[in-house]
């Protein structure tokens, strides 16, 4: 009797200890360099801040595509202005991300909330075979085709450097971004 009680909580014990070890690798993964994850935020702040005024944006090629981008019960991604040329170039740089992330905010405003970079698979994997792509130590996440937004495979980073996320600043889903104001002919 004593041999299973000690064999129960021994199992207890080192399930605890990897549920633990499974969180901390996988806050790792999310914010890997503490550092250079204020860089980026701060990086994309700079970058962006002239896209307060969403004309500004659609002066400069951002087009809004995906309408709102909404989550059954995880908040929203708003609205993406992508910006194809810069998609196309398979670049990434801190000061030139591919898409501006918005939320609508009612009577056809929007209110900047951060920026998303993409690239997509093929091309990335072609240059860069077996590593994943990162931004200032962030590494991005896999969508796979097909996927919601009718396009190829891809990697993305979110980047929430105009409205804190409680989940951290490089998911993709703001749990307080509503597309609930969206209407398609106003934005």
């Amino acid at each position: 009797m004593r041999t299973r009680r000690t064999t129960a909580l021994a199992a207890a014990l080192v399930a605890g200890i990897l549920t633990v070890t499974a969180f901390a690798q996988h806050q790792a993964a999310h914010e890997s360099h503490p550092d250079r994850a204020g860089a980026l935020v701060k990086a994309v702040r700079e970058a962006t801040e002239r896209f307060k005024d969403v004309s500004v944006a659609e002066a400069e090629g951002y087009k809004l595509t995906f309408g709102c981008v909404t989550g059954p019960d995880a908040g929203a991604m708003g609205l993406h202005y992508v910006n194809f040329p810069l998609v196309a170039t398979g670049v990434l740089d801190p000061t030139k991300p591919q898409i501006v992330l918005y939320e609508p905010s009612g009577n056809g405003r929007v209110k900047l909330t951060g920026a998303d970079f993409l690239v997509l698979a093929d091309q990335w994997d072609k240059a860069h075979p077996g590593t994943p792509p990162e931004l200032m130590g962030q590494i991005f996440h896999y969508f796979e085709a097909p996927n919601r937004f009718g396009l190829p495979a891809f990697y993305t980073l979110h980047v929430w450097a105009w409205k804190d996320n409680p989940n951290g600043a490089f998911v993709n889903w703001h749990p307080s971004v509503s597309c609930k104001s969206f209407t398609p002919d106003s934005n």
